[in-house]
This record gives C-alpha cells, structure tokens and sequence, in this order.
C-alpha cells in the first residue's frame, strides 16, 4: 500500500493506524494529484474522529498551503458532492474549495451544475449569506436562472455600496469571477493571501468599482458631519459595508491608486471623529478596517493619514489600540520599498534652522506676524513678528487667524507623522537589502526639505564602480559622492565593513555627538556559529530561556510577526512565530512554548530559530549556512531583543522561588548576547567624557562602579547588579537621576540608559537616601 493509499484509509477507516514514529506524515513527496484527493477526503463529513485521521488532516492542510493541489475531473466532481453533503449535515461549507478545484483540474471540467444549483438554494435559505463573491461564482455554474436567483438575494436591504458590488461580480465571466472569489473574506478579520489580491487587482471592473465605493464612502461621512445625515455612533455602515470597503481599499492600496491621499483625508476624520463633541465615533468599526488594510498593504500617505486621526480622536481607548496596529503597519510599510519612502514637500524649503543646522522652513503670514514652521528632527511652530522670535502665539493671531492656526497645529502633527513613518520605513530597509537610484536618493531623501536631517545622519553607500562602494555620512561630508543619476545607493551596514571601519565610524559619531534616527554604526551584527554549523538547520542560540509572554506577544506584533496567542487550552501550548524577509523571498521562523502562571503574568520558553526559502511558490527548510548573512543577522537581531527585553533574567525584582529563580540567577549574568556587546562598546566611548570617569571600569560583561560604601558589577546585559567582594545582589528596580539624561548616547537603548542611570547612583552611594537601597548595600559592606 503506497503512502496515499494508506493516508486516505487513515481518513475513512476508524481501525487504521499509520506507523509513522512521529504520528505527523510527511507529505512532500505525494503528487499535486494526490494531494488534491487528500483534500476531498479531508473535507468529507462524517468521517471518524481517530488520531491518526486527524494527524493526516493537518499533515493534508498543512501541505496544501504550501503547494496548490491539483484535482482530476473526477476529484472536482467528488468535491462538490461532499461541500453538499456538508452543507446539508453542518449548515455551512467553504465553497471557495469547489471553486479552487474546478480551478486546478487536470482535464475538462465535469458539470457541476447539479450539485451547484444545490448548494445555492441551500444558501439562499439561510438568513445571512456568508461567501457572497463565491456564491455567485456556484450560481453561475448551476445556470443564468440560478444566478439571477443569486443576485437578487444578494442585493437586497445591503444598500448602494454593496449592492454596486454585487452587480459588478455578477457581470464578469466565470475566469474572472472565481479569482475574485479568493478575496470575498468571511469576516473583515481575516485577510486571504496576496496572491488572491494581486489577482483582483487586474480586473478592470473590480478596480472601477473600488474607486466608487471608497468616495461614496467618503461622501457619507461628509454627509454626516455636515448634518444632512442624522449622526449615531457606530451607525456610519453596516458590517458588510465595511468588509465590502475594506476589500476595495486593499485593491486601491495594492495598485497604489493617485486618488487615494485626497480621500484619506476626508475618509479618516470621517469614520473616527463626531461632528459634535461626543467621544464617540462615527464608525469605530470602519476605522479599525482601514488600519487592517494599511497593515496588508501600507503607503505612507495612509500611515501618516492614521497617525494624525490618531491625535485627533476623542475615544479614551482607540489611540491605544491605533498604536499597537500601527506598529504592524510600520514593519509592512518597509517591505514596500517601491513606495515606503514617498515624501511630499508640502512647500517646504531647504534653510537654515537654529543656527548652523538646515532644515525644511515654511512661512506664512498672519498679519503683522510671521508663522514659521521648522523640521529638523521633528517639526515644531514658532512665530514672529519684525523677524524676531516670540515666545508664544501672540494674541492678535489667535483672535483673527484662528483657521491659519488650526491648519498649521495640524501640519505640524502631519509632518511629524510623516517623520516617524519614514525612519521606521528607512531602517525596515535593511531586512530587503533596499537599494535606490542615486539621483532620487539625492534629490527626494539627502536633499528633501523634511527627510534630510534625519537622512542625512545616516551613512549611506554608493555604488560609484561596479561591486566598488563608497561610503559617506552627509552630516559630516559637504560634497556628496560623484555617481551617475542611475547609480545605485544603499544604507551601509556593519556587516559589510572591516572591523577597522566599523570603529571608525562608531568614533566619528561619538566624536561629532551625532545621534543616530536608528541604531546603524552601533547595529549589533549576528555571524553563523560553531554550533549553528554542528546543527545545520537551526539554532539554539536563543533557545531555553523564560520570558514575559505577553510583554514578547505585544514586541513580536510590533516588529512585524507573524504569531498565534498561546495559553492554557487545547492548540495554545506552542507556536512558531514568523517574518518574511528580503522581498518575501526568506522566512523566519521562532518557536516558543507556553510554560506557566507566575502570579498574573503568564511566562513562555524559547526554541528554535529556522528559516525558510521560497522555491517555486513553495516554502522549503534551508540550511543556515545557505541564508544570505544580511538575513540571517536582522532575524536573529530580532529574536535577540524578543528575549533581551522580555527575559524573566532582566527583571530586578524577581521573587519567585523554583525553577524560575533558578533560571534567573543563571541568565541575570550570563555571558553576552551582540546586543550587550554593542552596550560595551557603546561605553568604551561615553565613559571617559563622564563626571564618573575615574569611578568607572569595564570588566568583562559588567561594568564595575566604584562608590564610596561599596564597589558594584552592572551587568551589561540584564543591568542587574552585583556587590563587591562577595557578588551578593544589589535590588534597584527602577532609578532616574537628575543630570544623567544629558550624556550623549549615538543610539536610543532603554537598557544602556538604565544602566548609566545605576552607575550615576552608585558612584555617588554615600548620598543614596532610599532605605530599600541602603539597607542591601550596607548590609555585607
């Protein structure tokens, strides 16, 4: 019996065991024909509840994801019998399965109409249609009468927008409208694959109807705040509205449509503020969709759109929930490299600011007073007045250009939008290995009146030979290189360069006080180990630790992964996070288990890390020798913060006892990750230009203060701390001292500011006046 053979048996015949020692069968060597068979059996209701089918219907659904089966004619036929059936016994089946096989058949397509015409009147029955895209699909198949049935079904009650909808799917021919049935989602929180919205947004009709539907849309929203629409909250549209305009807005972002920022516009402030003080919204629900599409497919116009509605809103607990969505959306917005750094001027101009700085500057005037809005860092609004700064907004303007005020309060939270999405899309570049035309680099980034400060403190490399690169931090060079408008530009990483070269732009920052918008020259670099090359296919670098499972949840959605919830219930105990990197052509993979309760906190182990690469449409496990170094370091540098900031070891206050502690006491001073070894090198530079110089040394992993009860070891990585001479441990949960904010640091690093922050304390430990503190030092001195 061939392995097919024994799989469908597991899947009909309650008494069949498979032999696999595993209990999981590898199904990579079964035909794309067979696998399509599989599904049909799969699917089947009534089949018996054993553990070996069950291990052959993940196994089945698993692979399927993985590569597209195929189905004979017979398969195709078989297939629409059991989505009757189940949909007799069960009251529902996913009708997109018929289509798909009838999609993939191997030979002339049977005729379903039979089994189509039933599923239809099966489905018209019920009182809510789910699938409508797909059903019409079906109704086609049973017939002209059967499809009119469908339409008029489908079109009653659900309004203009929905109703345009529907017609549209009805008048395209069956090739066209089975693909589009891939999109029609059962709810708006599911999103299908890309492919399925690629294919949609081929079709002329679909995307007409898109532009439609999101301005009449817009046009509603207009409506009610103007008053011609009585206003409800959460009444704007209904739920099949909003998953109808959430499917067309992710057509028109895909397509990245040139109506779409003069709708956002209105769209955004539309849905998320009431036309009267009311903390209400005029639909919450069509807000939080929006922000679901920018996270599938991002342009920086709606990022930045969501950013300011972000501001704006009234709702207590929207912006929180706007911040933890946003964070997706960032990570998403730096795989779209075609349109991720797109910045308007906004009729900027390039001046001196503060000084010797330049920045973007726009003046308007109100009055005998002169507004000026600078962006540098970030933009800020300032006015004048005879050319002389004041220091607030001078009476008169706020009495008689309350409009010109407005506009430029909001401008200023535009651009600063603006700001945060383009250095997060900058520095999401990496994991893409970005590359630019170097005439646009010049003019559009080095050269643009808002990005420029930020972009300009970056060291960028030019391709000015071929395979021969230039490096040049604008901050610090007056004359940017001499290259061709089509020459390629690219953020320099440290894993490109010769240590030698590493440090000496570490040197020039230091040097200079120049502050990074991200952590590049100081950007922790992650090379194949010894270890790595034993185990071939993954690693443990990571493996083995304890961690606050929500607080590494929260990181993991905010960096851009992919990863189910875990918990105590069945399917919760375990899951394998995942990124695609450089283009969607790697994917990496971190699994994590659920452990246990600690008090009200949940904590979860690490695993393994794998990757992935693309073949053919088809994920395969590659070797890690084989994952191009750039990827394997900005993956493994995730995974090294996952566990660097959630790590139970870097909680100064841990009490529990058991296992736990005893995985505290071994990782709170463990040996370095990169991420403590760029701290260290960090602090062989800040250290000699601080007032505690003389009191300061590193050692090793720690750096070692000198106060005058005691000596003290901050551990550069957990910034726990030990006492001199016998390593008993000093408990300092949280300390911020007057002063200590005003060291230069070329990087934001919450924990070497923490550690810093100790040092400054405990240098000066005769003046600690807290007794907790007091108590534990004096207690062995």
């Amino acid at each position: 019996m061939d392995l097919p053979q024994r799989l469908t048996r597991a899947l009909t015949d309650p008494d069949f065991t498979l032999d696999d020692t595993d209990g999981r069968p590898d199904l990579s060597q079964v035909s794309e024909e067979d696998l399509g068979d599989l599904l049909v059996e799969v699917h089947r209701p009534g089949a018996p509840g054993t553990p070996a089918r069950s291990a052959v219907r993940f196994a089945v659904e698993d692979e399927a994801r993985e590569r597209p089966p195929r189905y004979t004619p017979d398969a195709c036929r078989r297939m629409f019998e059991v989505l009757v059936t189940r949909c007799q016994e069960q009251g529902w089946a996913d009708l997109t399965l018929g289509l798909d096989a009838l999609e993939h058949c191997t030979g002339p397509q049977p005729d379903v109409s039979g089994p189509a015409r039933t599923l239809v009147g099966l489905w018209l029955e019920k009182d809510s249609v789910r699938q409508p895209y797909a059903l019409l699909a079906v109704a086609r198949l049973a017939g002209d009468a059967t499809l009119r049935a469908a339409v008029d079904r489908l079109s009653r009650d659900v309004g203009p927008i929905v109703a345009d909808e529907i017609a549209v799917i009805a008048g395209l021919t069956p090739a066209e409208r089975t693909p589009l049935a891939e999109i029609d989602r059962q709810h708006r929180f599911l999103s299908p694959l890309d492919h399925a919205w690629r294919r949609a947004a081929d079709h002329p009709a679909y995307v007409a109807f898109a532009r439609r539907a999101l301005e009449a849309a817009a046009d509603r929203t207009d409506a009610i705040r103007a008053g011609e629409i009585p206003y409800r909250a959460d009444k704007a549209f209904t739920d099949r509205e909003i998953t109808s305009l959430g499917q067309a807005l992710r057509v028109a972002l895909l397509r990245d449509e040139p109506w779409l920022p003069q709708l956002f516009e209105r769209l955004l402030p539309g849905v998320a503020l009431a036309p009267t003080t009311a903390k209400t919204l005029p639909s919450q629900a069509m807000l939080y969709e929006v922000v679901r599409a920018a996270q599938d497919y991002p342009t920086p116009e709606l990022v930045t759109a969501i950013r300011t509605v972000r501001r704006t809103v009234r709702h207590a607990g929207v912006p929180k929930q706007l911040d933890k969505m946003l964070k997706k959306a960032d990570a998403a917005l730096a795989e779209r490299t075609d349109v991720a750094l797109r910045l308007p001027r906004l009729e900027f101009e390039t001046a001196a600011v503060g000084g010797s700085a330049v920045g973007g500057v726009l003046r308007r005037a109100a009055g005998d007073y002169q507004a000026v809005v600078t962006v540098t860092d970030t933009a800020a609004l300032t006015w004048e007045k005879d050319g002389q700064p004041l220091r607030s907004l001078p009476a008169p303007v706020r009495r008689d250009h309350p409009a010109l005020v407005k506009e430029l309060r909001e401008l200023v939270k535009r651009v600063n939008a603006q700001l945060v999405t383009l250095v997060r899309a900058l520095e999401g570049g990496f994991s893409v290995d970005a590359v630019h035309p170097y005439g646009w680099w010049r003019t559009e980034l080095a050269g643009h009146p808002l990005a420029r400060t930020l972009v300009r403190r970056l060291i960028w490399e030019t391709e000015v030979a071929p395979g021969q690169w230039r490096a040049v931090l604008p901050e610090t060079d007056e004359d940017l290189p001499d290259a061709p408008d089509d020459a390629s530009v690219r953020l320099w990483h440290p894993l490109r360069s010769d240590p030698d070269v590493v440090r000496a732009w570490r040197d020039l920052l230091t040097e200079r006080r120049i502050r990074q918008p991200f952590k590049q020259a100081f950007r922790e670099i992650y090379l194949l180990t010894p270890a790595e090359e034993q185990t071939r296919v993954y690693s443990n670098r990571f493996a083995a630790h304890l961690v606050h499972y929500r607080r590494m949840f929260a990181l993991l959605r905010a960096r851009g992964w992919k990863s189910d919830r875990l918990g105590p219930w069945d399917g919760g105990e375990g899951d394998e996070a995942e990124r695609t990197l450089a283009a969607g052509e790697w994917r990496v993979r971190f699994f994590h288990h659920w452990a246990d309760w600690a008090g009200d906190d949940e904590l979860a182990s690490t695993d393994q890390v794998r990757f992935d690469r693309k073949a053919a449409g088809t994920w395969r496990e590659a070797p890690l020798a084989e994952v191009p170094p750039l990827v394997f370091s900005e993956a493994m540098r995730d995974v090294d913060l996952f566990v660097g900031v959630t790590s139970v070891a870097a909680d100064p206050d841990w009490r529990d006892g058991g296992w736990v502690r005893a995985y505290w006491e071994r990782a709170s001073f463990a040996e370095l990750t990169e991420s403590g070894e760029a701290r260290r090198d960090a602090l062989t530079r800040i250290l000699p230009r601080l007032k505690i110089a003389d009191r300061c040394a590193l050692d090793g992993r720690f750096l070692v203060v000198r106060g005058d009860l005691r000596t003290y070891k901050i551990h550069l990585g957990s910034a726990n701390i030990l006492m001199e001479p016998d390593d008993s441990y000093l408990c300092i949960v949280q300390t911020r001292r007057s002063g200590d904010g005003k060291v230069f640091l070329p990087f934001e690093d919450d924990r070497l500011s923490l550690i810093l922050s100790k040092a400054f304390l405990l240098a000066a430990d005769a003046r600690i006046t807290d007794e907790s503190i007091l108590m534990q030092i004096k207690r062995g001195a």
